[in-house]
């Protein structure tokens, strides 16, 4: 892995991308973190209706136990899930009082 700096990075952001984009490692230093740089596949969500399968890789059983045990869950306890009623209900209750 070819690991370069903040500063580093910038002044040849365009070589760090070809080489990442050809599966190049590369990894950028940041404080105590080292952060990849990677080429990501997109699809679009017709070809990929499921984005918890292709991004963590889970698979349909899984998935469908999980939906399950959410079910069973909120049926035994439905206070313990939040509900809201309207977009701007939810966005009242993300605001965060300063």
């Amino acid at each position: 892995m070819k690991t370069l700096t903040i500063t580093e990075a910038k002044k040849n952001l365009g070589k760090c991308l070809s080489a990442a984009a050809k599966g190049e490692e590369i990894g950028i230093i940041s404080g105590s973190d080292l952060i990849a740089l990677r080429k990501v596949r997109i699809t679009a969500v017709e070809e990929d209706p499921c984005y918890a399968q292709s991004e963590y890789g889970v698979t349909t059983e899984e998935l469908d136990n999980f939906s399950d045990r959410m079910k069973r869950e909120y049926k035994e306890n439905p206070k313990d899930f939040l509900e809201f009623s309207s977009k701007e209900e939810l966005s009242k209750a993300l605001e965060v009082e300063n």
